[in-house]
């Protein structure tokens, strides 16, 4: 597929979807090293078609083939009177990327933000995610934010 062949749309996931964006989901967590587990892909997945949950997700689509999605929060802050909006991951089909189907995605994202008067739209990468910084420095500002993280497990 390229750009010019197909009119891509970006649109909320749905139920039929669950198979393809199962397979981007482990591609994508297989590319940051980590493995959430089935249990909580499956909660992730329900979350989706909650309407009392935060936890959105879009694809783009041909309307046969997905390319990719965009998993985000709406979520409160201290920093804004409105909710802040959180894209927490994206992931384009390869054989696609260079084809804008990520500014396409992180575009639609924006809309939703917009839609819902949030404060601010913001995400992470890794360092090493060269590839997609590229995109990232184009189209947002860096701020220059170092995280942390402390693991919270009850078991230990």
């Amino acid at each position: 597929m390229t750009a010019g062949q197909q009119v891509l749309s970006v649109r909320p996931v749905e139920q039929k979807d669950f198979d393809t964006w199962c397979e981007y989901w482990a591609k994508y967590q297989a590319f940051y090293q980590v493995d959430v587990g089935m249990e909580t892909t499956k909660t992730t997945w329900a979350r989706f078609f909650d309407s009392t949950e935060p936890v959105h997700c879009a694809v783009a689509s041909d309307g046969e083939h997905l390319y990719g999605f965009v998993n985000f929060v709406f979520h409160r802050s201290t920093w804004g009177r409105n909710d802040f909006c959180y894209l927490e991951d994206l992931y384009v089909c390869p054989s696609v990327r260079g084809q804008m189907i990520g500014k396409t995605l992180i575009e639609y994202v924006q809309g939703q933000a917009r839609g819902k008067n949030c404060d601010r739209l913001y995400w992470h990468t890794q360092e090493t995610n060269q590839t997609a910084q590229r995109l990232y420095d184009w189209i947002a500002e860096k701020p220059g934010v170092i995280e942390y993280r402390m693991p919270l497990d009850a078991t230990a």
